[in-house]
């Protein structure tokens, strides 16, 4: 995939991410290695981002057009970033340009339809709806119907922008749900008796020291690392170790590079050791960021350019280091722990602030409940006195109605007086 290649080389225009199509699988001597019951799932290319979709349908369409290709592959990444190359879209096919066109109103038809629940949710209220679609900043609004030279520039800088620290905030995330887990262990111990508590801890240390008790790890990009996938996953002699063969096994599409992904590909044998989906001492998401700091270690110590690829020269420098013939044993998670005790006491004490501020919302909550109910009742008693006084004036107007009728039949005179005076 050319163009998302030349994204890659540029230390910023971090887009390899999400145009790579998925990793093609490791070759497997399946007479040697044993399917496991579940195995570990190669990396996914995903970017988190909530655009994602669009993003890569853009690309894939655009990847087709043959004079945009030619233009990308002698265009310099700092006219990429410019805009120089999003300028290239006037030259591109009628046929992909449609496509574009058509891409794009169906991203603003689901970011209106995103606006649209958004506004149910919130009660209905009158909503700019021009104004939210221009916080998504990677297409121009003002035109919906059209993809042109401005969508294109957007779409690269919006994209960029929100990957640059991508793997920062991973770890960020990471830290919280590590720290999260240990608050909710500390507060699950709170409310158990003594010998209840005893029988945990006995238990989550049990399940610690499993987790531990695991294969030796190798250095990740080492030679011992390397040549182990090059015996299990590739099937070859480990005596017969050549770095230039083992680099073209693992460019699995054949660019001349091997991205994030094919490079993450490559840990799984280690992640084996440590992690299994069946066992409950090892935590998947803890997997994951072990995954991600072996990528990150690598790539800093082969990926010199720093464009987030490692290129067939850069990997075999890196084999002729003493780094990679004689590495340092590889310091796991539990190794190193992903906060100190300072952060786990700032987290507990904003969990502790934000617990006191939803009390004291509750507590509010519970008094205007009460202020209702209150002022309720207060209608309620209002209104039995009203149909209470509505009855009572209906029934004094009954009985004036009928003392009236009695007080006339008494006046009233005897029928033979009244015929003698009408004869």
């Amino acid at each position: 995939m050319l163009w998302s290649k030349a994204f890659c080389r540029c230390p910023v225009l971090v887009l390899s991410l999400w145009f790579c199509v998925e990793a093609v699988p490791i070759a497997v001597d399946k007479t040697k290695v044993e399917t496991p019951e579940q195995k570990l799932e190669a990396p996914q290319s995903d970017t988190g981002l909530h655009y994602d979709r669009y993003l890569r349908e853009v690309i894939d369409f655009l990847e087709k057009d043959q004079h945009f290709r030619e233009k990308l592959h002698n265009t310099d990444m700092e006219d990429i970033k410019q805009g120089k190359l999003a300028k290239e879209l006037d030259f591109v096919g009628h046929h992909v340009r449609t496509k574009l066109d058509e891409l794009k109103r169906q991203e603003v038809n689901r970011l209106r339809t995103l606006i649209k629940a958004k506004q149910d949710v919130e009660g209905g209220h009158e909503m700019n709806h021009k104004a939210l679609l221009m916080q998504f900043e990677y297409m121009n609004h003002m035109n919906p119907h059209t993809f042109e030279v401005e969508d294109l520039d957007k779409l690269i800088k919006s994209a960029t922008s929100d990957l640059e620290n991508y793997d920062k905030d991973r770890h960020e995330e990471f830290k919280r749900y590590e720290m999260m887990k240990e608050h909710k262990r500390k507060e699950h111990l709170k409310n158990l008796d003594e010998e209840q508590r005893k029988d945990e801890e006995q238990h989550y240390e049990e399940l610690r020291k499993k987790h531990a008790n695991h294969p030796k790890i190798n250095h990740p990009g080492g030679q011992d690392q390397l040549k182990e996938v090059w015996k299990e996953s590739d099937g070859l002699d480990p005596n017969d170790f050549d770095p230039k063969t083992f680099f073209k096994l693992h460019d699995n599409n054949g660019d001349g590079y091997i991205d994030q992904q094919e490079l993450e590909a490559l840990f799984t044998k280690e992640l084996e050791k440590m992690y299994s989906p069946n066992l409950e001492e090892d935590d998947m998401t803890e997997m994951e960021e072990e995954r991600l700091r072996m990528r990150e270690h690598v790539m800093n110590e082969v990926d010199t350019n720093k464009d987030r690829l490692v290129s067939l020269d850069e990997f075999l420098i890196s084999t002729n280091k003493k780094e990679f013939q004689e590495p340092d044993s590889w310091e796991t998670l539990e190794q190193a722990p992903a906060y100190t005790d300072e952060e786990m006491q700032l987290f507990e004490e904003q969990l502790a602030q934000e617990e006191s501020n939803l009390k004291q919302k509750n507590v509010e909550l519970q008094k205007q409940k009460e202020e209702l109910e209150r002022q309720q009742e207060q209608l309620d008693a209002q209104k039995a006195e009203l149909q209470q006084a509505v009855e009572q004036m209906q029934i004094i107007k009954f009985e004036k109605a009928n003392a009236a009728v009695e007080v006339k039949g008494q006046y009233k005179l005897p029928s033979v007086i009244t015929s003698s005076i009408i004869d």
